[in-house]
């Protein structure tokens, strides 16, 4: 009879671990769910972040042309600033961000002044 009162407690006290483990597997898939979503929201926070400031920069102090010589572009670069002696192509980046794969090789064309005037004539 000892052994059968031994038995039960002996599942018992499994059962009791199985379900505390499993409810700690629920626990932490659950919390790994609400980080992926925090971290998702982090980021596409920081991606506005930098559409927003990206729109603001030609207006502010540091800017180092005039505002009214800057033409947004948005893709693949933020714009061109077209002044009195040369055209610059402007990127502008907030906190870490670097520059893509597209902006390098733009950056590199006009760097090797691979950079021609085309004027088109419609019909």
């Amino acid at each position: 009879m000892a052994w059968d009162v031994f038995g039960f407690l002996l599942v018992l006290l499994v059962g009791v671990l199985l379900a505390g483990i499993f409810l700690l597997l629920r626990q932490v898939a659950s919390l790994s769910a609400q980080l992926q979503e925090v971290s998702f929201r982090k980021a596409s926070q920081s991606v506005r972040y930098g559409q927003l400031t990206e729109q603001w920069i030609p207006f502010s102090k540091e800017f180092p042309f005039d505002s009214a010589d800057f033409k947004f572009l948005g893709q693949p670069v933020d714009g061109i600033a077209f002044t009195e002696d040369k055209i610059v192509f402007c990127e502008f980046k907030a906190n870490e961000s670097g520059l893509s794969a597209t902006q390098k090789r733009i950056r590199d064309q006009v760097k090797d002044k691979k950079v021609e005037w085309m004027e088109f004539r419609a019909k």
